[in-house]
C-alpha cells in the first residue's frame, strides 16, 4: 500500500495532479513543482535545471494519461491499461529509501526515466495496489451531473460513485424531484 501512515501517498500524488492538469491542461510548470513540493518532492529536485518546461509538459501529458484511467468505471479496463502502462513504462520492482521517505517500491526506471515515465509508472503501481487491497476500482470520476472530479475511495464497502457527500446528495435530491414531477405529470395524477 501507499505509504500513508508517514504522510506520504502515491495515489493521493497521482489524484491531485491528474485532477489539476485537468482543471487546468497549460497548468505552468511552477504549478506542477508546488503540487510535487506538498507531495514531499525535494526541491533540488524541482528545480528549473532539474525539472524543465519540457519535464512539465511530459508530466502534464502523463497525468492526462493517468486521468483517463482514473475515469474509466469497468475494472477488467483499467487492469487492462494499467498492465499497458506497466508494460510500457516500468522495470524490475525495487525497493528504495529516499529523501527522508521510509522503504517503498519503485517500479520505474530511475534516473533513465523522464518526469512522465517515471509519474505513469508510479501511478500505474498505486493504482494498482488500491485495485488489488480493494478487490475492485477503488478510485473514479463523480457521476454528478457537471462534476467529473476525479476520487479515491477509501476502506470496505459498495464502490463510490461521487467524489464528496454533497454531490451525492444533489443527485438524490434531483431524482427525488424528478420522480416527483413525474408522478405529478403522469396521467390520471391528482384525481
Amino acid at each position: 500500500m501507499t505509504d500513508s501512515a508517514q504522510g506520504f501517498s502515491a495515489a493521493r500524488r497521482l489524484l491531485d495532479l491528474a485532477e489539476a492538469v485537468r482543471a487546468d491542461p497549460g497548468l505552468p510548470r511552477d504549478g506542477l513543482t508546488a503540487l510535487l513540493a506538498r507531495h514531499g518532492e525535494q526541491p533540488v529536485h524541482l528545480t528549473a535545471a532539474a525539472f524543465t518546461e519540457e519535464d512539465a509538459d511530459d508530466l502534464r501529458a502523463a497525468a492526462r494519461r493517468m486521468a483517463e484511467v482514473l475515469a474509466e468505471p469497468d475494472e477488467d479496463r483499467a487492469a487492462e491499461a494499467l498492465n499497458a502502462l506497466f508494460a510500457q513504462y516500468a522495470t524490475r520492482p525495487r525497493l528504495t529509501r529516499h529523501d527522508g521517505h521510509p522503504w517503498h517500491l519503485h517500479v520505474d526506471r530511475g534516473d533513465a526515466a523522464g518526469w512522465g515515465e517515471w509519474f505513469l509508472a508510479s501511478g500505474a503501481l498505486a493504482l494498482a495496489q488500491l485495485l488489488t487491497a480493494h478487490g475492485r476500482i477503488a478510485w473514479g470520476a463523480c457521476a454528478a451531473a457537471g462534476c467529473g472530479r476525479l476520487f479515491l475511495a477509501g476502506g470496505p464497502g459498495s464502490a463510490r460513485r461521487y467524489c464528496a457527500g454533497t454531490c451525492a446528495t444533489r443527485e438524490r435530491v434531483a431524482a427525488h424531484r424528478r420522480r416527483k414531477r413525474a408522478e405529478a405529470e403522469a396521467p390520471g395524477a391528482g384525481r
